[in-house]
């Protein structure tokens, strides 16, 4: 298993757990709304970081990007290996040639 499973784990554990106790079960009990919300400020801090060229920063805010991520598919119910699996899926393809597939 990876890092991004095991965390993956941990996030579809803390669904039932006290939001009073965990930022995790806090962020998943206001809904996916709310999770998406959250992913997506944590995009733009990581896009700032990127933009300013602070590595140590753009590391910090790409671990933030990744595990509110994780939180947003969790909130809808997408398992990470789906993700990984179209990942898979489009692995050796030209990006060009992927998105006009679509």
């Amino acid at each position: 298993m990876s890092v991004l499973d095991d965390l993956f784990a941990t996030i579809e554990a803390r669904k039932g757990a006290d939001p009073d106790t965990s930022w995790t079960a806090k962020l998943l009990s206001q809904g996916p709304e709310k999770a998406a919300e959250k992913f997506g400020e944590e995009a733009v801090e990581a896009i700032i970081e990127a933009v300013r060229g602070d590595r140590a920063r753009l590391t910090a805010e790409a671990a933030d990007v990744l595990f509110h991520l994780l939180v947003m598919l969790a909130a809808r119910d997408v398992a990470l290996t789906d993700v990984l699996d179209e990942l898979a899926r489009r692995q050796g393809t030209s990006g060009i040639a992927e998105k006009a597939s679509r």
